[in-house]
């Protein structure tokens, strides 16, 4: 059995990948162009997970590294799931060393409770705090 290896070097992601399962398999990020992937990924903390030389897993925080972080589109491919990916990831996300000492780190999810509840994730303490901006199927209604 090959050993899963997680990597935070962008040079290393497999782009194309990334793109195909958000845009295509994703409820978030659906319709989502190439282009738009490639530069959320260049500016958030990735992480890719391997086995080999093949990418199965992903993971991106968006985070100011002081104070505030967000973890956004995570996913293991559907063929490798329920082998512990998705928690080995979470380690790594969690242990990494500029994504300590935050005040705050959010996510939303929409069938993954269980596995954050895990890490600490609950629901927010004063939710009627928060507040978004959310326009869902922008992707999909882009040219």
């Amino acid at each position: 059995m090959e050993e899963f290896r997680i990597t935070t070097e962008v040079a290393g992601l497999n782009v194309p990948l990334i793109h195909r399962f958000l845009s295509e398999q994703t409820s978030w990020a659906k319709g989502i162009s190439f282009a738009l992937v490639q530069r959320s990924i260049d500016n958030s903390l990735c992480f890719g997970g391997f086995l080999g030389e093949d990418q199965v897993a992903f993971a991106r925080v968006i985070s100011d590294y002081a104070t505030f972080a967000n973890l956004v589109d995570v996913f293991v491919l559907p063929e490798h799931r329920n082998k512990g990916y998705s928690k080995t990831l979470m380690n790594a996300v969690l242990a990494h060393p500029r994504l300590q000492g935050l005040r705050r780190f959010t996510l939303a999810t929409g069938d993954a409770h269980g596995l954050y509840a895990q890490y600490g994730f609950t629901t927010p303490l004063y939710p009627q705090s928060l507040m978004e901006r959310y326009f869902p199927g922008l992707y999909a209604a882009a040219p």
